[in-house]
C-alpha cells in the first residue's frame, strides 16, 4: 500500500527515536539511583507491601511475581543499557521485527516500575513517556519508511498534551483567564530553576504576553498539527520554542523534553529520503491493528477534554496506552516549604541546637541559588512541595522518612544534598517546621546575597525520636 508510508519523514523518525531513547535513559537512571530509599524493601513505601494489596490486573508489573532490591536495580540498569543502545542506533542494525522488540523492552521495563511506583510515580510525565514509548515501537527502522498512521498517532498525542493543558487552565484558576498567573507561578512552582528568580521579576506586562502566548500555543496551534507540511512544521516549531522557554524557567522533569520529542516527529526536515523496500504485509497488519485500538481507546481522553469536570494527568488503563494530560490548572499564590531539622541534644528544646537538612532541589537555605536538574527528576523534592501544601499528601511516607533520618539511613541520606550529622552520630530528635518563602527583590539580593526570604509559619511535626532510645 503506497499510502501506508511517508518516506519524507525518515529523518524526523530518526531524530525522534534517538531523542526518545535519551529520555528513556534519564528515566531509568532516575529510577536506578533513587528507588532503594523510596520503594525498596526498607523504602518509604515498599513495593512488597504494595503488591500484596494490589492485584496484577490493576498494576501489571514484573515485580508482581517477585520483588527484591537486586531485581529492581537489575531492571533499572538494564533499561539504562537498552536505552543507551537505542540512542546509539542499535535498532537500525536489526531486522524490522527485532527493532520493534528492542523498542518494546524499555516500555515494558518502565511500565513495571511505574505500576509499582505509587505516589513517587504519580506524575503525568510517567504516563506520557509510556504512551509515547508504546507508539514508538511501531515506527519501524531503516528497513521501511515511517508509517503514516503512526506519525498521525504521535501528532494526536501531542495534540492531546497541549490542548488538554490549555483547557485545564481555562477551566481552572481564574488567573489564567485574567492573564495574571505568571505573577505568581515562577515563585510558587514545585522546583524553581536557576533562572526562575529572573523570570519572576520580568515586567508584569510581559507576564501577560507570556500567558496569552501560552493560550495561543495550547488552544489554537495544536489544530495546525494536522495541516499541510509547511504549516504543521511551523506549528511544531512554535511548540518546541514554547517548551524550551519552560525548560529555562523551571525544573519540570522530562515533561517538556518528551513534548519536544513529540514535536520533532512532526517536523519535515529538508533531506532526501533513502530508497527502502516496501513494508511487509505482517507489519502493515500489526500497525493498522494497533492504530485502530489506540484510536478506539482515545474516546476516553476526548470525553474528559470536553467535560466541564475535566481532570488532568490520569491514565485510563493499567498499560498507560492512552492518557489525559495537563498541568497547573490552579496556581498557588504563596510558597510554603517544610524545613526539616535535627538535634543531638538530650532534651528537645525550642532554642536548642537544631541543624537543618538540605535537599538537592527544593528551596532551603535562603542564600542557596536553585540549580537545574531537569530532565532528571528529584522525586522526594517534588513530593516535599506537595507536603507543604497539605500534610495529607505526605501521610503515607513522611513518618517513615523521619524515622530513616533518625537512623541516619544511608540510602535515604543519598536523596539529600547534605545531612548536618556524621554517619556514626545520628540525631536524637527530628522536627519539621513550615515556612513561607518569597523571592527577594533586586535590592534585597544586592544587600544580602539571598534569593529567598523566609518567615516561620507554624510547627509541621513536633520533635520526634525513635521509640527505642539509643
Amino acid at each position: 500500500m503506497e499510502w501506508f508510508t511517508a518516506p519524507d519523514y525518515w529523518l524526523a523518525r530518526l531524530v525522534f527515536q534517538r531523542a526518545l531513547a535519551v529520555v528513556y535513559l534519564v528515566a531509568f537512571l532516575t529510577a536506578a539511583l533513587q528507588f532503594r530509599a523510596l520503594l525498596g524493601e526498607r523504602g518509604l513505601t515498599p513495593v512488597p507491601r504494595f503488591v500484596e494489596r494490589v492485584p496484577f490486573r490493576r498494576a501489571p508489573s514484573l515485580f508482581q511475581w517477585r520483588y527484591s532490591d537486586r531485581l529492581f536495580a537489575g531492571c533499572a540498569w538494564a533499561g539504562c543499557a537498552v536505552s543507551a543502545a537505542l540512542a546509539a542506533g542499535l535498532d537500525a542494525l536489526l531486522p524490522l521485527w527485532g527493532a520493534m522488540l528492542l523498542w518494546l523492552v524499555p516500555w515494558a521495563l518502565y511500565l513495571s516500575i511505574v505500576n509499582v511506583g505509587q505516589t513517587w510515580y504519580s506524575f503525568g510525565w510517567e504516563s506520557l513517556l509510556l504512551e509515547t514509548g508504546f507508539v514508538a515501537v511501531f515506527l519501524g527502522n531503516e528497513e521501511v519508511a515511517p508509517p503514516v498512521v503512526v506519525l498521525f498517532l504521535l501528532r494526536w498525542l501531542l495534540f492531546r498534551v497541549e490542548f488538554g493543558a490549555g483547557l485545564i487552565k481555562m477551566r481552572g484558576d481564574e488567573c489564567w483567564r485574567k492573564l495574571t498567573c505568571l505573577d505568581h507561578h515562577h515563585e510558587t512552582q514545585p522546583m524553581p530553576g536557576p533562572l526562575s528568580w529572573f523570570f519572576h521579576h520580568l515586567p508584569k506586562p510581559l507576564h501577560r504576553v507570556e500567558v496569552a502566548a501560552n493560550h495561543v500555543t495550547q488552544l489554537v496551534v495544536p489544530f495546525l498539527l494536522f495541516a499541510p507540511h509547511a504549516v504543521s512544521t511551523a506549528a511544531a516549531a512554535l511548540m518546541i520554542a514554547t517548551q524550551l522557554w519552560l525548560v529555562l524557567s523551571g525544573n519540570f522533569s522530562w515533561l517538556n523534553w518528551v513534548t519536544i520529542v513529540l514535536a520533532l516527529s512532526v517536523v519535515r526536515f529538508p533531506a532526501d529520503a533513502p530508497s527502502v523496500a516496501a513494508a511487509p504485509l505482517w507489519y502493515e497488519v500489526v500497525v493498522l491493528a494497533v492504530a485502530a485500538l489506540l484510536v478506539f481507546l482515545s474516546h476516553r481522553p476526548v470525553r474528559n477534554m470536553i467535560s466541564r469536570r475535566q481532570v488532568m494527568n490520569r491514565s485510563f488503563d493499567s498499560l498507560h496506552l492512552v492518557n489525559t494530560y495537563g498541568a497547573f490548572g490552579s496556581v498557588s499564590r504563596v510558597r510554603y516549604e517544610v524545613v526539616i531539622e535535627g538535634t543531638a541534644d538530650e532534651v528537645a528544646r525550642k532554642d536548642g541546637d537544631w541543624r537543618e537538612y538540605e535537599f538537592k532541589g527544593k528551596p532551603g537555605d535562603p542564600r542557596r541559588w536553585p540549580r537545574q536538574f531537569a530532565p532528571y527528576h528529584l522525586r522526594l523534592d517534588w513530593l516535599m512541595w506537595f507536603a507543604a501544601l497539605s500534610p495529607s499528601y505526605a501521610g503515607s511516607w513522611f513518618g517513615t522518612f523521619v524515622e530513616r533520618l533518625l537512623e541516619n539511613d544511608r540510602a535515604t541520606l543519598k536523596l539529600l544534598r547534605s545531612s548536618p550529622f556524621p554517619p556514626d552520630a545520628p540525631p536524637r530528635f527530628v522536627r519539621a517546621r513550615l515556612f513561607r518563602y518569597r523571592y527577594t527583590t533586586w535590592r534585597e539580593l544586592r544587600e544580602t546575597g539571598a534569593c529567598w526570604e523566609r518567615t516561620y509559619v507554624r510547627e509541621y511535626l513536633p520533635p520526634t525520636r525513635l521509640t527505642a532510645p539509643r
